[in-house]
């Protein structure tokens, strides 16, 4: 589970990726270059779509992706979305959101720490794992044990 964005910048130094922030276009708010082991940030970005960003691009990283054009980048950027889903979002923290909140998505995302789009992979996550056959109430045991 990531606790900040300076544990994710250290991750960035020792996988030998170096991070900058810029202007980037309004389309984008984080790239990854494979060729160059850079990631860019907008810098235009609040906290939080930072820390999220930057977990995506990292994951980017981890898996040495090139680009994100035709079915090898489709599938590289679904696995990122969700992977930044599971980095970012503590199963415990999610369900006391949700419970706290009634589901209002904004106010979890707040509580989470994390952008609406990084808290709509993870349910689409959990949607998946129920329709798996799997119970909600063994992926939050699973979470409090591991935690």
């Amino acid at each position: 589970m990531v606790s900040d964005i300076n544990s994710l910048y250290d991750e960035a130094a020792s996988m030998g990726v170096k991070v900058y922030e810029a202007r980037l276009p309004h389309c984008c708010q984080g790239i990854y270059d494979d060729d160059r082991r850079i990631i860019c940030l907008d810098q235009r970005m609040s906290q939080r779509q930072t820390l999220c960003t930057l977990q995506h691009e990292l994951i980017h990283a981890r898996y040495r992706d090139v680009g994100c054009a035709g079915r090898n980048g489709v599938r590289n950027e679904l696995r990122a979305q969700r992977e930044t889903a599971l980095a970012l979002i503590d199963p415990m923290g999610y369900r006391t959101a949700e419970q706290m909140y009634e589901g209002d998505k904004w106010l979890m995302s707040v509580e989470l720490g994390v952008t609406l789009q990084v808290l709509s992979d993870y349910q689409t996550l959990l949607r998946e794992w129920c329709c798996q056959g799997h119970s909600l109430q063994q992926r939050y045991a699973d979470a409090s044990v591991n935690a």
